[in-house]
């Protein structure tokens, strides 16, 4: 009962919103994608490319958020473990449902692995202080952001090229190195995700240290605070969801077009 209360004290809701923004977010870019992309329906190519420069944005968020909650968890290996297990199965219903459209390492994947990695190497970062950690993640982010487009480099001053072997590999994909035509249509690769999420769960070290201002733990729109609690639940269905309404509104335009005059 009293690690219970505690955990209830240290609840920052303001992250519950930041989160149930971003998955928000996420909702619409996939409604964009599988309007344009799937149905063919050319107005959600138009929201899809007006929508898709944000993108890196948000899915960043959720990522940093995702770290931040490390410093809440019992077991971040098992909920790494837990998380992958998901991912795998989203693997497969993905290629079971066009292979065309498979995801095969996409945000879900990218978060089991950097979970798991947390969960083993945790007594480890504990002796990095806070400030150093974030510092050095968020410059390795930076450094690493282009990996999947071949190179690395100081963000608007200069770049250096990856080894183009490295791009002919069939299992380097987890880490952005990727053999022209593979295939995800979510792709988060470690390099550089994974040092953003490394990046929250330092700075998440604030919330136990209770260094976070008394209004973040208020809440402030209760449907985001809803929407980020259960983050998971709706990202893995919200797709399905999506999926199944263009149907019903497909099948309702087809009836029409056929329907006597």
């Amino acid at each position: 009962m009293a690690d219970e209360a505690k955990k209830k004290k240290m609840r920052i809701h303001l992250l519950d919103e930041l989160r149930g923004f971003a998955v928000l977010c996420m909702i619409f870019y996939h409604a964009f994608f599988t309007i344009g992309t799937i149905f063919k329906w050319e107005w959600g190519n138009t929201l899809l490319d007006f929508f898709m420069p944000a993108e890196p944005y948000f899915a960043g968020l959720f990522i940093f958020i995702s770290g931040m909650a490390c410093n809440l968890s019992k077991s971040n290996l098992e909920r790494g473990v837990k998380l992958g297990i998901i991912a795998l199965l989203v693997t497969l219903v993905t290629y079971l449902f066009d292979p065309k459209f498979i995801i095969t390492f996409g945000v879900l994947h990218m978060l089991a692995v950097c979970m798991i990695l947390y969960g083993l190497i945790e007594k480890y970062l504990k002796i990095i202080p806070l400030w150093l950690g974030l510092t050095l993640n968020i410059l390795l982010f930076a450094v690493l952001y282009r990996t999947a487009e071949g190179s690395f480099g100081i963000p608007f001053l200069t770049s250096w090229q990856f080894p183009q072997e490295w791009y002919t590999t069939d299992f380097l994909f987890p880490f952005g190195f990727v053999k022209k035509g593979f295939q995800s249509s979510d792709y988060f690769p470690l390099l550089p995700w994974m040092f953003l999420f490394f990046a929250g769960a330092f700075f998440g070290r604030l919330i136990p240290q209770k260094k976070f201002p008394k209004w973040t733990a208020k809440k402030h729109i209760a449907p985001l605070a809803f929407l980020g609690r259960h983050a998971l639940l709706f990202y893995v269905l919200h797709q399905p969801a999506i999926y199944g309404i263009c149907w019903v509104v497909q099948w309702f335009q087809s009836l029409s077009r056929s329907a006597p005059k």
